[in-house]
C-alpha cells in the first residue's frame, strides 16, 4: 500500500510540474501574439482612409487571440515538456527515482495524460469560446474596415450559391453581395425541379434573406415556354438561415467545434465549400491525440540528456522535431483542402506517424 501511495504522489507531483510548465508556455505564446497581432492591425489602420481608434483595434486583437492562439497550444505542451523534463535531470530528481526503480514509463505517463486531458479541455471549451470571440472579431473588423466579405465570393466578377431548396436545386448568380452576406443585389436565378429540369430563369434586382426562404424584389420570371412576367416580391426557399450566413462569413476558426457538424451538414445541402470546416473538425477531434504526440516527441529528444549531457543540442532537437511535425501536419491540411485527400486523413495520420516514430525511439534507448 504505501508502494502504491508513493506512485500516485509522484505521479501527482510530475503532473502537476506538466501542467504548470505547459500552460505558462501557453501564455507566453499568448502575450507574444497579442503584441504581433496588434501590431499587424496597426498596420492595416494605417493604410485605411478611415478612422479607426487604437481602443477598437485592441479590443478585435484580444477578440481574435484565443483562436490564433490554439495553433501555439501543441507547441507550448512541446517546449513546457522539454523544460520539465531538464530542469528535473538537473536538479537530479529524476537520477533519484530511476535509482529508486521508477522506469521512464512511469514519469512520461504523467504528462501523457495531463496533456491529453487538457487537449480535451481546449477542444471541449477553449474552442468554443475562441470560435465565439473570433467571429465577434470579424463582425467587428468588416464594420470597423468597411469590409463585407462572404463565402459567397468568388476571384471573379460576382458571387455564386448553388442550393437545393424544398421547391428543387436552383443556382443563385449575384453582382454584389452586402450586408453580412444577407442581401444580394443584380441577382439572376435559374431554378430547377426536383427531377433536374430546368423550370425558370429569374432576374432581380435584389435577394434578401430569411429564414427558410429568398425574398426577391422586382423579378422577372421566365418560365420555360411561357412569356417572363414582373413580380414586386418573389419568394425562393432555401436552407439557409441569416445565422449560418452569418456564421460562414468568418474562417472556419470562427465556428464552434460543438456547431462544425450541423454547419458542415447545413452547408453541404446549400451548395457552399465546406472542406476547410471538414478539416477543421478532424483537426479538432485529434488534438488531445496529438498533445500526446508532442509529449512522447519532447522524451525522445530529452531523455538522452539525462545520461549523456549536450543538454542544449537535445533540447534544440527536440524543438526542430515538433517544428518537422508541423510541417508534415501543414501539408497534410493542404492536400485535404486541395481535395488529394480526406479530411481525416489529413488530420490523423501524421499523427500515426509521428507517434509511431517516437514510440520507437523510446523503446529502442529505454528498453533496448
Amino acid at each position: 500500500m504505501q508502494g502504491i501511495s508513493a506512485a500516485g504522489t509522484l505521479a501527482r507531483y510530475f503532473s502537476l510540474r506538466f501542467l504548470i510548465a505547459m500552460l505558462a508556455m501557453f501564455a507566453i505564446c499568448c502575450v507574444l501574439i497579442f503584441f504581433v497581432d496588434f501590431i499587424e492591425m496597426l498596420r492595416r489602420a494605417g493604410n485605411y482612409s478611415g478612422d479607426v481608434s487604437a481602443l477598437l483595434l485592441a479590443y478585435m486583437t484580444l477578440l481574435r487571440l484565443p483562436s490564433f492562439s490554439e495553433l501555439t497550444l501543441p507547441f507550448a505542451v512541446l517546449i513546457g515538456t522539454v523544460g520539465v523534463f531538464l530542469m528535473l535531470s538537473r536538479s537530479s530528481e529524476l537520477i533519484i527515482v530511476r535509482a529508486a526503480g521508477v522506469s521512464v514509463w512511469q514519469f512520461v505517463l504523467p504528462a501523457i495524460l495531463v496533456a491529453f486531458l487538457l487537449g480535451i479541455a481546449f477542444v471541449a471549451l477553449y474552442n468554443p469560446l475562441a470560435a465565439l470571440a473570433r467571429a465577434e472579431a470579424e463582425r467587428l473588423y468588416a464594420s470597423a474596415f468597411d469590409r463585407d466579405e462572404s463565402l459567397l465570393k468568388t476571384k471573379n466578377a460576382g458571387a455564386w450559391l448553388r442550393e437545393d431548396g424544398a421547391d428543387g436545386p436552383s443556382v443563385i448568380h449575384a453582382l454584389r453581395a452586402s450586408n453580412q452576406g444577407l442581401v444580394l443585389t443584380g441577382v439572376t436565378v435559374f431554378q430547377y425541379a426536383p427531377d433536374q429540369s430546368p423550370t425558370e430563369r429569374i432576374e432581380a434586382r435584389k435577394a434578401v434573406l430569411k429564414d427558410g426562404r429568398w425574398e426577391l424584389q422586382d423579378a422577372w420570371v421566365s418560365a420555360v415556354a411561357q412569356e417572363p412576367v414582373l413580380y414586386p416580391h418573389y419568394l425562393i426557399s432555401t436552407y439557409l438561415t441569416p445565422t449560418q450566413v452569418r456564421d460562414s462569413l468568418g474562417t472556419e476558426f470562427s465556428i464552434s467545434f460543438w456547431d462544425l457538424p450541423n454547419f458542415i451538414e447545413i452547408a453541404e445541402r446549400a451548395g457552399l465549400p465546406a472542406t476547410q470546416y471538414r478539416v477543421q473538425y478532424q483537426l479538432l477531434l485529434s488534438r488531445p491525440f496529438l498533445l500526446i504526440t508532442m509529449v512522447l516527441i519532447a522524451a525522445t529528444c530529452s531523455l538522452r540528456a539525462f545520461r549523456f549531457g549536450n543538454v542544449q543540442i537535445n533540447a534544440i532537437g527536440g524543438i526542430a522535431a515538433g517544428f518537422a511535425f508541423f510541417v508534415l501536419a501543414e501539408v497534410s491540411r493542404n492536400f485535404a483542402m486541395a481535395g488529394l485527400t480526406s479530411a481525416m486523413a489529413a488530420a490523423w495520420v501524421p499523427i500515426i506517424i509521428a507517434a509511431s516514430l517516437a514510440l520507437t525511439v523510446l523503446l529502442y534507448k529505454e528498453d533496448g
